[in-house]
This record gives structure tokens, sequence and C-alpha cells, in this order.
């Protein structure tokens, strides 16, 4: 299982977004506030996630609050930043990590990541893009961690297999 933790995400589409992805690869969904939107079951409702209920969602009040409440984060952790000087493709994943993304405008916080420095990873890409939007690059990350654990519990064969 992957456990995905977003850092004051600001942008409510890229929620959903990434809360999908969550509901389609059994990973937890962490959320660290502020948010910059309501994740009420009205709200919810109202916005039409009707993938919701697949997912694990956890709230936290700060990153303390989330650290106090899961010990185990500090030793299996990864950081996503556009300001890493090594590509995810180089992590080696396990089970149970947690992978960090910050919010949108700003990132993660500079203390975490110097905290961390070790674990932080980037998407390669051209020096005049700024970075991907966040429900892609978790997507992506997400996805090579499953990747590199063989799939664990998710279905590797679509219908058109059986033919």
């Amino acid at each position: 299982m992957l456990h995905i933790v977003l850092v004051e995400p600001e942008i409510p589409q890229n929620c959903g977004n990434i809360a999908r992805t969550c509901a389609a690869t059994g990973s937890t969904l962490h959320l660290i506030r502020p948010l910059g939107f309501d994740i009420s079951d009205r709200a919810v409702k109202r916005a039409g996630l009707d993938y919701w209920h697949l997912v694990d969602v956890r709230d936290y009040e700060n990153l303390p609050d989330f650290f106090r409440r899961n010990p185990a984060a500090a030793a299996n952790l990864w950081l996503a930043t556009t300001k890493a000087p090594r590509p995810y493709c180089e992590a080696h994943f396990t089970d149970g990590c947690y992978l960090f993304f910050g919010k949108e405008t700003a990132g993660l916080p500079l203390a975490l990541r110097e905290q961390y420095r070790d674990r932080c990873l980037r998407l390669p890409m051209r020096e005049e893009a700024r970075s991907l939007n966040l429900s892609n690059s978790v997507a992506v990350i997400a996805y090579e961690a499953l990747r590199q654990q063989n799939f664990p519990g998710l279905t590797g064969r679509g219908e058109m297999a059986g033919s």
C-alpha cells in the first residue's frame, strides 16, 4: 500500500483527481491543513466525487500532527519537489512508503525538504517548464512506486486479455 501525503493542497480539482488515483490504486490519502477547499461529505457529494467512498482519507491539522500520528512515516518517505537533485526513477520505493507533495503555489516547506534532503525526488522536465500539475505528478510517482512493487493487489489484465 502507498500513502499519498498532500501538504496544504489548494486546488479542489487536483485533490479530486488525486483521490481518484488513490481509489484506483488502494492508496491512503493524507491531507495536511490548511486546505484550500472543503472536504465535508456535503461538499464532496456536491462536487460529484462518486468514488470518494473508495478512498481512505485522513486529515491532519499540520505536519507535526501528521508525524505524531504516523511515526513510521519518517523512516519510509519520499518528497517530490522540483528543487531535488535526483530523478524519481532512482528511488527504491517499498511497501507502505509515504509520498509527499506540496501545495500548488509553493511546493513543500523548506524545513521539511532540508530535514529529508536525501529523500527528495524530482520529475525530469525542460528547464523552461516550472512544474507539472500536482495530480499528474502524484500519478507518475505513485505508479512508479507501484510498478517497483509489481502492482500489489491491482489487476494487471484488461478484459481484452482473455480473447
